[in-house]
This record gives structure tokens, C-alpha cells and sequence, in this order.
């Protein structure tokens, strides 16, 4: 029986990586995949998905797979979603159906949570509805669990501004809660110094 599984974890915790790798042992084994990612990021450009260590493929946008016949996404063994977290509720929504009413297995990778410590609408209905929940685990500088997106700039953690900027590590750093909360973004940083966006 297929399921919808979400796994989430802070920047840099290699979700995308492991959605590559696990694209390509299902084609290893002669399995048919439909991998995708949300069209709000456009980072690598518009139909690919790469990794922070430089895997990278072409993929489809969830919104095409949102208006794709049930005759076609039924011939794939497996639907693969980066970037899950930007998805809106009802393209999880979609996502749910695929896997109850045409028993396709559907992976979703993604944050949990954003800059400030709350929800994406994506991931929100991901922790509301899917069959399983996985973290995929990542450091804070300090050796802790990173849990904590914060992003940054030259004066330090920023604390406002718009739920969706595409950035990497030269804006977010995932953090453990306490580094999070004390604006430290290093052993070196005396924190408690948020910046303005």
C-alpha cells in the first residue's frame, strides 16, 4: 500500500541530496520515476534540482504534476517532491490522492519551518496528513541538533520580513533552538544582535 512521506529537516541537512540518491536507486532498479519541485524555487533555474554537493537533475514542477491525467501519473512507480515545503495545501492535497486513489508512492523533501520559527503552509499540511514523518538531521556549529532556519546578513540574524526568500549558506545557517534564540551564529558571535531585513 503506497503512503505519502515527509522528510524534513533545518538547511543544509542534505534533503535534497537524499532525494537524488533515492531517484536513482528506484531507476536503478528499473523503477519509473516522476521527480519534481515546487515552481517557487527558481534558484537553479526553473526545471532542475540541485543539491548543495552538486547533484543535480531535470525535474518537473509540482504544478505540472498537479494538472497531469490520472492515466499518465499512474504508470510512475514513485513521485519524488523537493523543495515541499513551498507547495501550497492543496497540491499536497493532490499529492494525498495520488498515493490513496492510484497507489503511487509519494516522497516529499523539505523545511519544516521557516526563518522565524513557523510553519510553511506546505509543511503544515505534510504534518497534518502524511502517512510517515522522518527528520533528516543536521549540526549547529556548537555540535547540538540543528532544528532552527535563521536567516542572516553582514549585521547579524534577521528576525522580519517575507516567509519565501531563496537563499543559501551565504544567508541561512541552520542553528540549534538555544543559538537560534541568542542570535549566535558562531562560538566567536556575542549574539542577541538581530538585524533588520
Amino acid at each position: 500500500m503506497a503512503k505519502l512521506y515527509f522528510y524534513y529537516g533545518a538547511m543544509g541537512s542534505s534533503k535534497t541530496a537524499n532525494a537524488l540518491m533515492v531517484a536513482f536507486n528506484y531507476e536503478e532498479r528499473g523503477q519509473k520515476v516522476l521527480i519534481a519541485k515546487s515552481g517557487v524555487d527558481t534558484r537553479d533555474g526553473e526545471r532542475i534540482i540541485r543539491s548543495r554537493m552538486g547533484l543535480s537533475r531535470p525535474c518537473v514542477l509540482l504544478e505540472d504534476i498537479c494538472r497531469m491525467p490520472e492515466e499518465e501519473l499512474h504508470t510512475y512507480d514513485v513521485v519524488i517532491v523537493d523543495e515541499a515545503q513551498f507547495a501550497t495545501p492543496e497540491q499536497i492535497d493532490f499529492l494525498a490522492h495520488i498515493v490513496d486513489d492510484l497507489n503511487v508512492p509519494v516522497m516529499c523533501y523539505g523545511l519544516r519551518a521557516d526563518f522565524q520559527n513557523k510553519l510553511f503552509p506546505g509543511s503544515e499540511r505534510l504534518l497534518t496528513i502524511c502517512d510517515e514523518i522522518h527528520e533528516v538531521k543536521t549540526m549547529c556549529w556548537c555540535g547540538r541538533k540543528a532544528i532552527c532556519n535563521a536567516r542572516y546578513n553582514k549585521h547579524g540574524i534577521v528576525r522580519e520580513g517575507a516567509q519565501v526568500m531563496l537563499g543559501a549558506n551565504d544567508e541561512y545557517i541552520a542553528l540549534c533552538r538555544k543559538h537560534f534564540n541568542e542570535g549566535k551564529l558562531s562560538a566567536d558571535d556575542p549574539g542577541d544582535h538581530p538585524a533588520k531585513s
